[in-house]
């Protein structure tokens, strides 16, 4: 079906295997099952036990490296294809892992085998956890001209071009995509950035909701994560709050009860826009929905799943005074990062940086958070724990505040015109700068007049 050759004696791992490939391309729900499937029923298929090592690996361990050793037993009789594939995700779940690694196997798996747009998604998955939209490009554009009438593929283009701020090039190839097939969620999904970072907010929520129904046969990530988009619109237009409420509540709560939902998936999307809504003066109403997940936040089984989620655990805990368990998981965090390698420890330092200071601020300590991060904070340079622009801003709002509340208030002005001759259309930047322009001319008025009374 996706045009690689590889050997299998069962027409049932052959159809596991096309359900796996079109799953992962599509965010589609079961792409674990299917893999898993797809090895049970051909135990001699190296690309389907190569494929279910990687699939099991986040949750198994072990199991991820019984299924790598069985594919490493059968590559004697493997197609180059699959001795390829074996090759890029022994260097994602085998002992020796090594993102690096990964991604030049990837590269050199690419040359051979341009059609390969599943190990293309994959690679492009590495550069984002790794902060590097412009080598996702260089990947996508090495193989473009092999598969210009998929649809995957222009999804695919346009988020590196959005993360690298090219929103005019990344809406014409999310709108190609969705010329091709209208349903195509990863396409849908990026459009949504560009309106969003272009301050189209009425067009990105009514889009959206349109394209809602395509998304029910999505991941608990990517089902919640497109509704946490079509939140924050309404947030940042500062429509009714009830809106964003009701998104909340009905479309990414809900997914939590679905018998095969991934909580920590919907935990990552909720935290995001509970701390949107309390940055932005919101407290009551993000307090009162955190009250309901402090019991699954101190589970710590959903703790390291993903870097974003761990940052957002680290305010929500503390802000809710469960000081004790968000200790412990700081202290987690940076056993994790001392256990990396030298390269990578030192790129992550920024993130225990940022997990120092989210921690202080979830705790009100708005001053350390200052001392910590240093006067010239901007979140943009944190990609490196796998978030999106989007996703990252928050902490650039969490910023704002901590300005402001330290006492910053000419370094919070300047931050502020910085960030809305970016984004003119934001209400929430413009209010927060009035307010502040306002607060200085009242306090120079007041020393004006402590110097000269008369």
């Amino acid at each position: 079906m996706w045009g690689q050759e590889y050997r299998t004696s069962s027409a049932e791992c052959a159809a596991a295997l096309d359900a796996y490939y079109a799953a992962f391309l599509s965010f589609g729900r079961g792409r674990v099952a299917a893999a898993v499937r797809a090895a049970a029923a051909d135990p001699t298929c190296a690309l389907a036990a190569a494929h279910a090592a990687h699939a099991v690996a986040p949750r198994d361990p072990a199991g991820a490296a019984a299924f790598l050793a069985a594919a490493a037993d059968n590559l004697g009789n493997a197609t180059e294809y699959e001795k390829a594939v074996f090759g890029t995700l022994s260097a994602m779940v085998g002992e020796e892992r090594n993102e690096e690694v990964a991604l030049e196997r990837h590269f050199e798996l690419l040359k051979i085998f341009p059609k390969d747009i599943l190990s293309l998604k994959r690679a492009q998955l590495i550069c984002f956890y790794l902060g590097k939209p412009d080598l996702s490009l260089k990947f996508v554009q090495q193989v473009l001209p092999e598969n210009q009438e998929q649809n995957y593929i222009y999804g695919m283009l346009a988020f590196p071009l959005l993360e690298l701020g090219k929103m005019d090039e990344a809406e014409r190839a999310a709108r190609k995509g969705l010329a091709i097939n209208k349903n195509d969620v990863w396409s849908q999904h990026n459009l949504c950035h560009v309106f969003q970072q272009e301050c189209r907010f009425r067009e990105a929520t009514e889009f959206m909701e349109s394209c809602s129904p395509s998304w029910m046969a999505c991941t608990s990530f990517l089902l919640t994560h497109n509704w946490w988009h079509v939140a924050v619109c309404y947030l940042e237009a500062e429509s009714p709050l009830s809106k964003v409420l009701d998104v909340y509540d009905q479309n990414i709560m809900e997914e939590l009860e679905k018998s095969d939902s991934e909580a920590a998936e919907v935990y990552l999307n909720a935290l995001g826009l509970l701390l949107r809504l309390y940055v932005r003066g919101h407290e009551h109403p993000a307090k009162e929905r955190l009250t309901t997940l402090l019991d699954a936040l101190k589970d710590e089984s959903i703790w390291h799943v993903e870097w974003l989620l761990d940052l957002l655990i680290l305010w929500a805990l503390p802000s809710m005074g469960e000081l004790e368990s968000a200790q412990n998981m700081l202290e987690s965090l940076k056993s994790r990062v001392s256990s990396m390698d030298k390269d990578r420890q030192q790129v992550m330092q920024k993130a225990i940086q940022l997990a120092e200071a989210v921690y202080e601020f979830g705790n009100g300590e708005h001053k350390k958070v200052f001392d910590i991060l240093g006067p010239d904070f901007d979140a943009l340079g944190y990609k490196m724990i796998g978030a999106s622009d989007e996703q990252v801003d928050v902490f650039n709002e969490v910023w704002y505040t901590v300005l402001i509340n330290a006492g910053e208030t000419l370094k919070a002005i300047d931050v502020l015109g910085k960030q809305i001759r970016k984004r003119e259309g934001a209400p929430f930047l413009w209010r927060l700068l009035v307010t502040m322009l306002s607060f200085s001319f009242l306090l120079y008025i007041f020393l004006f007049q402590t110097v000269y009374p008369n």
